[in-house]
């Protein structure tokens, strides 16, 4: 039986077409080919934020998500991956971004791991990635893997994204975030409705109180 891996791709693009959702989309192929070259059969879901935006501001205002929204943390938490990709504005991941994961549950992507992507119009802002981007993700616990990949608008050329180091940078952060997600069995765990939550012997013993 072919092993499964799933994959959970979130772009913050406001756009469309947007660079940010283009750079998600080669990151999500490029890890996808090196965990099919490697056996596996992979299923990927695409999480648009910009289609999310209302949900996403509602569940800030009443503390409850609508249905696609929840649908769409779900996707994200069961995942054995995440790549995530945010434009850069004022030097800073998006706020649409952020608010997406404000309403994520601080513990639910523990030890998951999630490869790092940003767009914006100038190399100058790549460093957003490892002091605004990254942190946000140790907070949540999640496992980033080295590479984080930056695109500037020179980085798309004639938008073939075939132009300077892009597509190397891209190839090295799948190749980490791939080995990670081979590692994963989080999509084949399934919860034990019968499961108790304290041992049997301590149930045993309430009873004899």
């Amino acid at each position: 039986m072919t092993a499964k891996r799933t994959l959970a791709v979130v772009s913050a693009g406001l756009s469309q077409p947007s660079s940010t959702r283009l750079l998600a989309d080669r990151l999500r192929d490029a890890t996808v080919a090196r965990l099919e070259q490697d056996g596996y059969e992979v299923e990927t879901t695409s999480i648009e934020l910009r289609d999310l935006a209302q949900d996403i501001t509602n569940n800030l205002l009443t503390g409850f998500p609508s249905p696609r929204l929840s649908e769409a943390i779900e996707a994200m938490t069961a995942a054995d991956g995440v790549i995530a990709v945010t434009p850069i504005f004022s030097s800073s991941y998006s706020g649409l971004f952020k608010s997406f994961f404000d309403v994520v549950e601080p513990t639910a992507l523990t030890g998951v791991p999630v490869a790092l992507g940003a767009t914006g119009g100038s190399a100058r802002h790549s460093l957003a990635l490892e002091y605004a981007v990254r942190p946000l993700f140790a907070y949540l616990r999640a496992v980033t893997v080295p590479t984080a990949v930056f695109a500037a608008s020179e980085d798309w050329g004639s938008g073939d994204a075939q132009v300077g180091a892009l597509p190397a940078r891209i190839d090295r952060a799948a190749g980490e975030l791939s080995a990670l997600v081979a590692a994963s069995d989080r999509s084949g765990r399934l919860d034990d409705p019968f499961a108790l939550d304290r041992p049997f012997s301590e149930l045993l013993g309430g009873l004899g109180a």
